[in-house]
């Protein structure tokens, strides 16, 4: 029954989800299968690097000046003939809004994930952690492409540094504190019950949102009521979405650490995960 009413939800009409196999493997919760289901979260994260013809487990690690510079040049090596699009999906929305006179809720994050002064640090933080970028590197980056969050980049510089005062360091709550090695770490690492956990709840708030996906073009207003949520930010724009093929295995990777790693994110997927279901009910009854 458990498994009819994963692949319900997982079903997009015409489509399919190589990912799929893996919501099996996560049901039945079993050493061999939790086995199977790290082995190919893994080959998800490596894969791009792999296709830059880059092995993470040989990149230099420490703070030498050599080290450092081995790591940029891997990065600028996956920048290299990347195209960087004009908007996300959050700006594209946004776009046709405006177009149309409808308000949407405001955006808690910069315009554009995809900015190409946003994907260089993005893949530095990704071959040598966040300590290749720096908390000022990262918010110059977002400044300069989300001007009109001054005051937000300027309460998150004051956290920063209260913490750093305290001897904390906010960076290092990233899940890419450690660059991708550390996710990688992270899926290696984890329980066979927690992983599949992870796998199944983020396989089905995925599934339950492309549900909901494809009834907004007649109801327009649910795009409105899933932006309106924090999670949209965190966890919809970043994986939430997994499309066929090898982009929505990495989607699915990348939420499964966030729901592994990050505090409090884990609970936040659920409370939205309930969300969405009370949403898909509802319009069932209209």
């Amino acid at each position: 029954m458990q498994r009819t009413v994963y692949l319900a939800t997982l079903s997009t009409p015409g489509r399919s989800i190589s990912w799929t196999g893996w919501v099996f493997w996560a049901l039945d919760d079993t050493p061999e299968t939790a086995q199977r289901l790290r082995a190919a979260l893994l080959t998800a994260l490596r894969r791009p690097l792999e296709r830059a013809g880059v092995d993470i487990q040989l990149v230099p690690a420490g703070d030498s000046d050599e080290a450092f510079e081995a790591r940029e040049e891997i990065a600028a090596q996956l920048m290299k003939n990347r195209r960087s699009p004009r908007r996300d999906l959050d700006g594209a929305l946004r776009l046709h809004a405006a177009a149309a006179g409808v308000d949407l809720p405001p955006t808690r994050s910069v315009p554009n994930l995809f900015h190409r002064t946003l994907t260089g640090p993005g893949a530095r933080m990704m071959v040598g952690g966040v300590g290749d970028v720096g908390f000022d590197g990262l918010m110059d980056s977002w400044e300069s492409t989300w001007p009109e969050s001054k005051q937000l980049i300027e309460q998150l510089r004051a956290m920063h540094h209260e913490a750093e005062l305290a001897g904390g360091d906010l960076m290092s709550q990233s899940p890419l504190a450690d660059g991708l090695i550390g996710l990688i770490r992270a899926i290696e690492q984890a329980d066979n019950r927690q992983l599949c956990a992870a796998v199944r709840a983020c396989t089905k708030a995925s599934g339950t949102l492309a549900m909901l996906w494809t009834r907004s073009e007649e109801r327009p207003e649910i795009v409105l009521r899933l932006m309106k949520d924090v999670m949209w930010d965190q966890w919809v724009r970043v994986g939430g979405f997994a499309p066929p093929g090898s982009a929505g295995e990495a989607a699915v990777a990348i939420s499964t650490v966030q729901h592994l790693l990050v505090p409090g994110w884990a609970e936040d997927l659920q409370r939205y995960q309930a969300f969405l279901e009370a949403l898909l009910v509802n319009l069932g009854r209209r």
